[in-house]
């Protein structure tokens, strides 16, 4: 009677145990991980076929299974695009060495931004990340990217310094190609984050950390 009792405490203890792992451990286990699932899903990144700083063919294919920031900008723009680089280089650094994270810059001023021209931006721009791509291509498919693809505001201007305007943000794209962002005041999407902004380049560091 005394062996089955023991029996049957030791299946009791067993039963308990494999409950813990069943449903406690990954309870907890899921907390300790970031939660990217708290982040909103804003849409899928829309296609593209553009050519980058090597002179190589990119599509929004190529860049499945990295984290990725994408900005519109333009190599000889004297006003936010240079605060916009400082900001996509503060984010670079801070991943450094991590394969997984990856930058997209197009260029809005494809006759001047050539695969060449590109190149020797980011050479003389420390972009150490190999995969940073500048991109550039046919000028009609690119404002159609960043004006109704991404909804970030691209023009040409003549009246303005440099030729041209554009938005200031940064679009967060995760490893399955949506766009990503945190949730903010009263549940809002943030959608964009403002690569002006100190704060809003934090905000991008640590979303990036939760997709990963």
């Amino acid at each position: 009677m005394t062996a089955k009792k023991n029996n049957y405490s030791y299946i009791g203890i067993s039963f308990i145990v494999l409950l813990f792992g069943i449903w406690v451990v990954p309870k907890v286990v899921d907390r300790l991980k970031p939660q990217a699932k708290e982040m909103a899903l804003i849409g899928p990144v829309p296609e593209f076929s553009l050519i980058n700083q090597h002179n190589e063919p990119i599509t929004q294919e190529d860049l499945l299974g990295k984290v990725y920031v994408v900005e519109f900008f333009f190599t000889t723009c004297p006003s936010i695009c240079p605060i916009m680089h400082k900001s996509m280089v503060k984010v670079q650094d801070k991943y450094f060495g991590n394969p997984n994270v990856a930058f997209v810059s197009v260029t809005i001023n494809p006759d001047v931004d050539t695969p060449q021209v590109l190149l020797d931006y980011a050479k003389e721009n420390n972009v150490s990340n190999n995969n940073w791509q500048f991109l550039t291509g046919d000028i009609n498919d690119i404002y159609a990217l960043a004006n109704q693809g991404f909804n970030l505001y691209a023009a040409e201007a003549p009246e303005v310094e440099g030729g041209f305007e554009h938005s200031g943000f940064f679009a967060l794209v995760d490893k399955e190609g949506n766009i990503r962002s945190r949730i903010v005041d009263q549940g809002n999407p943030k959608i964009y984050y403002n690569g002006l902004e100190d704060n809003d380049v934090k905000m991008l560091i640590d979303d990036i950390k939760k997709l990963l």
